[in-house]
């Protein structure tokens, strides 16, 4: 289990990092989100050892986390970083071997890595003559196959196409059933939501939203209505303690109530003269949530 507990980086005056804590329990997955700037990279960085913390603890399995336990980790940086003239085989090798494995134990997980996320490519190829996106499965995979116990991954989804994401998150997955602590960094809170047991909010270092993420977008009460019916448009609009009302391109209506209450008097109307297509009344988005929080921290 990974535990940062007061987690405290400043800059001259400048909070990175204020005050932050969470856990990650063995075989769950966090996602740690937040603007440019809100302090990911570096919280990320004080948990390898890379930054020195002005205050605070980082524990790993309820002990201090030291060097003798980095070789457990997985890291992904946001800013890729291969050797070009290297054959992807030596490349994997290598940094496996900073991990503190051994060729004999790397070596024949290679062929199976490589068919896993798809790389086209032979073992024996430069990385320079790769595509970026198959660049970037290597240098995944070298973050990967050594099985870590805890995985940090910068913003692992930028760049990727649909295919490639949809590989990525299996392969995250797959570790994550086999007990490693994941946690990830990304812009698209359609990823987080998707993968994440667990979820941080940070804005200007700060946490603004820490928890499980259905019970995130439960918090925020289920203000959302998708709705297939014979109401129109205009006449939803008038109804008390509905704010917005948009007509999306399949002809359905998405509506934003100011209180979930009202979903029942929409249910009622739209329903008057028997069956209708569809009714659903959700809770906001993760990223509408992110946009109401992060406006909110900068009021």
């Amino acid at each position: 289990m990974l535990e940062v507990r007061n987690l405290t980086k400043t800059f001259g005056d400048y909070y990175a990092v204020d005050h932050l804590s969470f856990k990650i329990e063995p075989g769950s997955i966090m996602g740690l989100i937040g603007q440019n700037g809100a302090g990911k990279t570096t919280t990320f960085r004080l948990i390898l050892d890379f930054l020195t913390a002005n205050q605070g603890e980082i524990l790993w399995n309820g002990k201090k986390i030291g060097k003798n336990d980095y070789d457990i980790i997985g890291y992904l940086p946001e800013e890729r970083g291969l050797y070009p003239k290297v054959s992807i085989q030596d490349q994997l090798i290598y940094f496996a071997q900073l991990r503190g494995k051994t060729k004999k134990e790397i070596e024949p997980k290679i062929d199976e890595w490589l068919s896993r996320f798809q790389v086209k490519g032979k073992k024996t190829d430069k990385v320079k003559t790769l595509s970026k996106g198959n660049q970037q499965k290597v240098q995944l995979i070298a973050t990967l196959i050594h099985e870590p116990q805890l995985i940090i991954l910068d913003e692992p989804f930028s760049g990727l196409d649909p295919v490639n994401a949809e590989l990525l998150k299996e392969g995250i997955l797959s570790l994550k059933k086999q007990g490693s602590c994941v946690i990830f960094s990304s812009h698209n809170m359609e990823h987080v939501e998707k993968i994440c047991d667990h979820l941080v909010m940070l804005n200007n270092g700060k946490s603004v939203l820490n928890g499980v993420v259905h019970e995130i977008r439960e918090s925020f009460g289920r203000t959302k209505v998708f709705l297939e019916s014979p109401l129109t448009r205009d006449e939803i609009a008038l109804l008390d303690g509905v704010t917005d009302v948009r007509e999306r391109e399949d002809q359905t209506l998405e509506i934003t109530l100011s209180n979930p209450e009202v979903g029942k008097e929409i249910f009622r109307l739209a329903t008057a003269d028997g069956y209708i297509p569809m009714f659903n009344q959700q809770p906001p988005t993760l990223e509408e949530i992110f946009k109401q929080k992060v406006g909110e921290a900068n009021v």
